[in-house]
């Protein structure tokens, strides 16, 4: 958004509206009356305004009025018509919006636990006993037990890696036994990240449930965030088929090719010639900042094992070919003020979004009364045993439950509100229908105090059609200003803003109601 210069200024300060006059027509320009609230509004906010003292309000009413048959002007000229005009104030007016139905520094304070979070990297295994992709209570107690029976193996001294591709030898499709090299946060979901987080060294967890089923987790290091570091490389590709060439010359060429870097020779025309990596030899082997994990390991071992930008690694072998490393340089991690919208925007779009608006929610439903009745939703819940939420027989069993669910805004919510809200609006991340259903009623409270705060935010916030109004007029301020005076040669501008003052004047009848304007200093 352009910034918007009013003659008269825009610092914010507090707003104090005198309660002892009518909020009556101050003035009318072009036919438009003026109330008093908003010409009190831009007034208290202009800051040099004495409303006690009459030739300051004299001079001020002066500069409002130009100010208005200038907004009256552009109106004039249709530019209040304009696409681009309309899309940047619904832009403002949806950003005003957002600003009062949220609780910035909250958000900023969840955003940077993850962020600090980040310090540090896991290094883990584990084994995943799979469950179904809608997932009632029933289904889960076999699935439950069979990750329990392994838990208490590995507890007994048996190796996760070695149990784990021994069931996955017998049952593929059902269990999954991985090693994670490098774990961010953000990387997974929530309660994989919250259980490996919180495991000391070596300690298998419980059985984790996530949307995918159960996982027995097991973390092996905890590595201190090395950050980022910035290199060049040359790759000598082993052959498509190096399962059955011999790859000698390969290692030969990679050889000479190093010998010639070590040497001297221009690194960048070096991959330029020699690399096999197209995309970044045309860079002069130049590849993009990257962090740990982002590699793979024994390129991304050697990278940051280099100190000082200059140097050279040795020749690194993976399973594309043989590496050239050359350090260009290396940074700490992004700061918090670099990462902060990313985060908030990814926790924004996903299960995260309760961990990130939760203080918001939290004082909504304080402020809306919100009683919660533990007893009816133990009723849905235990339909949960037999039939997952969006199931058409969930439905047809809740919508004759009539007891009061919740209480909010002065209304008592039954049972069966919420179950239909469940078929009108099923967003949920979870596979678990027990945890499908309370996602789904977070978001339907959620829902009923964010719509009861929409209604409420201009007798909450007095000033939201002022702000509005004010910067819908900037706009067009902006515009016509633009257009008629500071388009011209600087030298010239002083003289056609007041020959278009006079115009103006001319132009557009102004009526002013001194006699209220008298009485503001009383």
């Amino acid at each position: 958004m352009k910034k918007i210069l009013f003659s008269f200024g825009l610092l914010v300060s507090s707003m104090a509206y005198p309660e002892t006059l009518p909020d009556s027509v101050v003035m009318t320009v072009a036919g438009k009356p003026v109330l008093l609230s908003e010409f009190i509004y831009i007034a208290e906010k202009n800051g040099e305004v004495d409303l006690a003292d009459k030739k300051s309000v004299k001079n001020y009413v002066e500069l409002f009025r130009n100010f208005k048959l200038k907004v009256a002007e552009a109106e004039a000229l249709g530019l209040d018509k304009t696409t681009s005009f309309k899309d940047e104030l619904e832009g403002y007016q949806a950003q005003l919006i957002d600003g009062y139905l949220s609780d910035k520094e909250a958000e900023k304070a969840a955003a940077r636990e993850v962020y600090e979070r980040g310090d540090t990297t896991l290094e883990l295994s584990y084994i995943l006993f799979r469950l179904p992709e809608k997932t009632v209570s029933k289904d889960t107690v076999p699935v439950y037990q069979e990750a329990m029976k392994v838990y208490e193996r590995l507890r007994g001294g048996e190796d996760l890696m070695t149990v784990g591709k021994e069931l996955m030898a017998k049952d593929a499709e059902h269990v999954v036994c991985e090693y994670v090299r490098c774990l961010q946060p953000m990387q997974t979901v929530k309660a994989f990240e919250e259980a490996a987080y919180s495991l000391p060294v070596g300690v298998v967890s419980r059985p984790v449930r996530t949307r995918m089923g159960f996982h027995l987790i097991q973390v092996h290091h905890r590595h201190p965030n090395p950050g980022r570091v910035h290199v060049a490389h040359i790759l000598v590709a082993f052959p498509k088929d190096s399962a059955s060439q011999d790859t000698s010359a390969t290692l030969e060429k990679a050889r000479r090719v190093y010998q010639l870097a070590q040497g001297g020779a221009d690194f960048g025309e070096l991959a330029r010639k020699y690399s096999s990596d197209a995309s970044s030899a045309a860079k002069g082997g130049e590849l993009p900042w990257f962090g740990v994990g982002e590699m793979i390991q024994p390129f991304e071992r050697e990278a940051f094992a280099l100190d000082k930008p200059g140097d050279l690694s040795g020749l690194v072998e993976t399973r594309y070919g043989y590496h050239i490393i050359k350090l260009l340089g290396k940074a700490g991690r992004p700061a918090f003020e670099e990462e902060e919208r990313r985060l908030t925007q990814r926790m924004g779009q996903g299960e995260r979004n309760f961990e990130l608006y939760k203080a918001f929610d939290e004082r909504l439903k304080k402020e809306y009364g919100y009683v919660f009745y533990p007893e009816a939703y133990a009723e849905l819940q235990a339909l949960c045993d037999d039939y997952f939420p969006t199931d058409a027989a969930f439905y047809e069993k809740a919508k004759e439950m009539k007891k009061t669910l919740l209480h909010v805004n002065g209304m008592d919510i039954p049972q069966s509100d919420f179950a239909y809200y469940i078929q009108r609006s099923p967003y949920s991340t979870k596979t678990y229908a027990g945890d499908f259903m309370r996602e789904v009623y977070d978001l339907f409270v959620r829902d009923i105090v964010t719509t009861a705060e929409r209604k409420n935010l201009e007798v909450k916030h007095p000033e939201m059609p002022h702000l509005l109004q004010e910067y819908r007029d900037g706009i067009l301020l902006f515009e016509v200003s633009n257009r008629v005076v500071w388009s011209k040669p600087a030298a010239e501008q002083k003289a056609l803003e007041e020959k278009w003052i006079a115009d103006l004047n001319k132009k557009y009848p102004v009526t002013v109601n001194w006699d209220l304007l008298k009485r503001l200093g009383k």
